[in-house]
C-alpha cells in the first residue's frame, strides 16, 4: 500500500500528467493515422480511418519510393537543408562568439540589430525578397533559397548560440590564452566543441524550418525538377486527390528524414534551448 507521502506526490503530479498525456494524443494521432492510412486501401481509409490496417498494402510507399519526382524532390530538400545549415553553424557561430566574448563599443546595439529580425516573418517581406533574388540572378537556383533561409534563420541561431557562449566561464578562456592558445583555436579547439548542445539545437530548429519551407521555393522555384518535397506534396495531393491512402504514404514519407534527425539531436535540445554552463 502506497504511503501518504507518496500519495501526495501521485494527486501533486497528476493533472500535469494527464495534461501532457492529451497533448501528446492529439500529436501522435494524427501522425500514426497517416502511417497506418498509406498500408490501407483507399475504400478501407474512407470506411474506418483510426483502425488498424486489415492487410498492409505496402504498394503505396513502394510506389512513391520509386517514383523519380519524390527522389529528385528528397534530393533538392535534402541540398537545400544541409547548405542552409552548414552556412547558419558557420557565420551564426562566430557572430555569437564576437558579440558574447569580446568587448567594443556598439556590441548591444549589434545584438539588438539581429534580435529586431525576429519580428519579421518571410510573409511580410515577400515580394521585396522575389525582387533581390531576380536581381541577383537565383530565380531556378537553390541558392535562391537557401540563401533568404540563412538571413531569416540568422537572428534565433545568433541568439541561442550567444546565450550558450556567454554561460561557458571565462576562467576557461583566460587558462586557454595563458597555455599559449589564440582566440581562434580556442573558439575552434574548445568553444565549439563545449557548445554541441546549442550546435545541434540550431540545426534541428534550422532543419525543421528549411525542410517545412513552402512559400520561398514556391517564389523561387519555377521548374518541376528543382521543388522541394513541400511543394511535390501539394502537386501530389491536387493530382491524387481522390486517392487518400497514397496521399497518406506521401505524408509519411516525407516527413520520415526530419523524424529520423529530431530523434538523434533530442537528447541536446533542452540543454541547448536553456544557456549551459561548465563545471571545474
Amino acid at each position: 500500500m502506497l504511503n501518504p507521502r507518496t500519495m501526495q506526490k501521485i494527486v501533486k503530479w497528476l493533472p500535469q500528467y494527464l495534461i501532457a498525456i492529451v497533448v501528446a494524443l492529439i500529436v501522435v494521432i494524427p501522425l500514426v493515422t497517416a502511417v497506418l492510412g498509406g498500408f490501407k486501401t483507399n475504400g478501407e481509409l474512407l470506411i474506418s480511418p483510426f483502425s488498424l490496417p486489415q492487410s498492409f498494402h505496402w504498394e503505396n510507399y513502394s510506389s512513391i519510393l520509386t517514383s523519380s519526382s519524390f527522389l529528385g524532390q528528397v534530393f533538392n530538400s535534402t541540398i537545400i537543408m544541409l547548405g542552409t545549415i552548414a552556412i547558419i553553424l558557420l557565420t551564426a557561430s562566430m557572430i555569437a562568439f564576437i558579440l558574447a566574448r569580446l568587448t567594443f563599443p556598439g556590441r548591444d546595439l549589434i545584438f539588438n540589430f539581429f534580435t529586431i529580425g525576429l519580428l519579421f516573418p518571410l510573409t511580410v517581406a515577400s515580394l521585396p525578397l522575389y525582387i533581390a533574388v531576380r536581381q541577383l540572378g537565383l530565380i531556378d537556383n537553390l541558392l535562391g533559397v537557401i540563401l533568404p533561409q540563412v538571413a531569416f534563420g540568422m537572428p534565433i541561431s545568433i541568439l541561442i548560440l550567444r546565450n550558450f557562449f556567454r554561460a561557458i566561464p571565462g576562467e576557461l578562456e583566460d587558462a586557454a590564452y595563458i597555455d599559449g592558445c589564440t582566440m581562434n583555436g580556442f573558439f575552434w579547439r574548445i568553444l565549439l566543441p563545449l557548445s554541441t548542445p546549442a550546435l545541434a539545437t540550431v540545426g534541428v530548429l534550422t532543419l525543421v524550418s528549411s525542410w517545412n519551407n513552402f512559400l520561398l521555393p514556391l517564389l523561387v522555384l519555377n521548374k518541376e525538377e528543382l521543388w522541394t518535397l513541400p511543394m511535390g506534396v501539394t502537386q501530389f495531393s491536387g493530382q491524387y486527390g481522390s486517392d487518400w491512402s497514397l496521399i497518406m504514404a506521401f505524408l509519411t514519407l516525407s516527413m520520415v528524414p526530419a523524424i529520423l534527425f529530431y530523434l538523434l539531436a533530442e537528447r541536446y535540445l533542452v540543454a541547448g534551448l536553456t544557456a549551459g554552463a561548465v563545471k571545474g
